[in-house]
């Protein structure tokens, strides 16, 4: 076989194979800079695929809440619009609060860290007060006449705020063990997370937990330390479930263990016969067959159950295609961020929103055993649905702040162009 001398040595015919995976490598490069937006561009894509997703998972959320508790608000409440005009109100509220933060410049937040944190902690210290409202055997509500609210919210938002400041603060430092601890695990991560078990809320707990392992992670924390972490928080998961005959119920209603006995297996069997009755289109929304008291108060935890019931396979893939831009979106805007708090709280708001909606799902579907974690936008919670369009604006706000550093950045490389010329 002849050889071309005129090749340079060594230099190899490309395959097919090297042409598709190049083909893949410019689709992908198209893709990420779609998504990154032309800095020349107003505020940029990232700005805006953050609320539009947003607002369609808030809308999905209302309609859902509004088909999956007609039914128990006909006989709870005065009207079976009841608990959708609440969360209606909630969520108005929220967008507002959402488009507000979103106008706030970076270092407000980082100004208002402390002050969030301690009022985190004065929020979850009202549970313990006779304000406090145990719901379901979890202490984790507060009651001011006819408003209710879970402080637990408020405190991932806190959480993830506070931590990537001081995180940032600290820079280089946090490698070191001890600089990565203290303040951000103890005192700080554990009160908060530490008042949150007090009040048997093991759920939230775990998210929580979650976010202050983002924020250590995405801060340089040494991996030897989340080996550690991790170690002490499957010790004091499992000690919580067996002191509490409620989550071992769960435990076994996950594993199938005696479930013709175990009441605990009724709610997860019935979400599991709404997402098989659904198929791929769904029997019609309103006209969910286990929302009949079948699965109690559907409208909160085990809301997914009668979305994929009602809009079938197809509907549940669009709202989990929705939180996959969001997580995409998010990650972007922590990616392109040069400010090392942009970063790390973006990360640590990621991971709230989008890990606890795979938390659920996996909950709903089986693959998890039941926690008592909501899905974000969508289950019934109005403090829950605020706090989480609140986190949102913040990353807008962080999307925002970046893009507007790159317009200037890129204006002052054209004007410095121009003098050279």
């Amino acid at each position: 076989m002849a050889i071309d001398a005129s090749a340079p040595t060594g230099a190899a015919q490309k395959s097919p194979r090297n042409g598709s995976n190049r083909g893949r490598n410019t689709f992908m490069d198209r893709f990420w800079k779609r998504i990154d937006g032309n800095p020349s561009q107003g505020s940029g894509p990232l700005y805006y695929v953050i609320l539009g997703v947003t607002l369609a998972l808030t809308v999905i959320g209302l309609v859902m809440v509004l088909s999956s508790s007609s039914v128990e608000a006909i006989t709870e409440e005065d009207s079976s619009y009841a608990l959708f005009l609440r969360q209606g109100l909630f969520a108005a509220l929220g967008v507002v609060g959402m488009l507000a933060l979103s106008r706030f410049p970076v270092a407000a937040f980082r100004k208002m860290s402390w002050i969030l944190l301690v009022l985190a902690v004065g929020l979850l210290g009202l549970v313990f007060t006779p304000l406090g409202v145990e719901v379901y055997g979890n202490r984790n509500w507060i009651k001011i006449g006819s408003f209710t609210g879970q402080p637990s919210e408020a405190a991932k938002l806190a959480l993830a705020i506070w931590g990537a400041h001081v995180l940032a603060m600290k820079g280089a430092l946090a490698h070191r063990t001890l600089h990565a601890i203290v303040p951000v695990v103890f005192p700080g991560g554990a009160l908060l997370i530490g008042l949150v078990l007090l009040g048997q809320d093991l759920g939230t707990a775990i998210i929580l937990g979650l976010i202050l392992t983002a924020l250590l992670f995405l801060g340089g924390a040494n991996m030897k330390l989340f080996g550690i972490t991790g170690l002490v928080a499957i010790v004091g998961a499992i000690a919580m479930v067996l002191l509490s005959g409620n989550r071992v119920g769960r435990i076994n209603a996950w594993l199938r263990i005696d479930c013709d006995t175990n009441s605990a297996c009724d709610q997860p069997l019935a979400g599991l016969q709404a997402l098989a009755s659904g198929s791929w289109f769904g029997v019609g929304l309103g006209q969910s067959r286990q929302k009949w008291k079948y699965i109690p108060e559907a409208h909160n935890d085990f809301i997914f159950s009668i979305l994929g019931e009602e809009l079938g396979l197809f509907g549940s893939l669009v709202v989990i295609v929705l939180f996959g831009a969001l997580a995409v979106a998010m990650y972007r805007v922590a990616a392109r961020a040069k400010d090392p708090f942009v970063r790390i709280a973006t990360g640590g708001i990621m991971v709230w929103v989008v890990g606890q909606a795979f938390v659920n799902i996996g909950m709903v579907t089986g693959l998890l055993p039941v926690i008592g974690v909501p899905l974000p936008f969508i289950s019934y919670g109005g403090t829950a649905l605020f706090m989480v369009l609140l986190a949102v604006g913040v990353v807008m706000a962080f999307a925002r702040d970046s893009h507007n550093d790159s317009i200037g950045a890129t204006s002052t490389s054209a004007s410095a162009s121009k003098r050279g010329k």
